[in-house]
């Protein structure tokens, strides 16, 4: 933004500044300022990648949590229902309509993650 307004004002500095030497030194002065800010704002955007690269529990832990509840979901439809029916227990089944497309999505794309580390691309 800031290398935008440098030309208008350094159009203005003609009307205004007679001395060409000053002019200049103006002028060099506005555009160090426009890459002190630009440098300003790139060291400020690496500190931020830094602090998100770092993670949290939450950002590592949702997979694993995800997994767990698919799993214990395919449990309960396929080992505890089956089980408890001949005792006539009754066990809600688990939607696995839902459960089944996240669980294959996952799966696919942890396959995906782990031919990236075997062929070295991943850190």
């Amino acid at each position: 933004m800031l290398q935008a307004l440098i030309g208008p004002v350094a159009g203005l500095l003609d009307k205004f500044i007679p001395d060409a030497d000053e002019k200049m030194k103006i002028a060099a002065e506005l555009s160090s300022m426009a890459e002190r800010h630009a440098q300003e704002i790139a060291l400020a955007q690496i500190a931020v990648n830094r602090e998100e690269a770092k993670g949290n529990w939450f950002q590592s832990s949702w997979r694993p949590a995800t997994a767990w509840v698919c799993v214990g979901g395919f449990a309960v439809n396929f080992l505890i229902s089956p089980m408890a029916a001949p005792f006539g227990i009754v066990v809600p089944q688990a939607d696995t309509g839902t459960m089944l497309p996240v669980l294959m999505g996952m799966l696919g794309l942890g396959g995906m993650r782990t031919m990236e580390r075997v062929k070295g691309v991943g850190k």
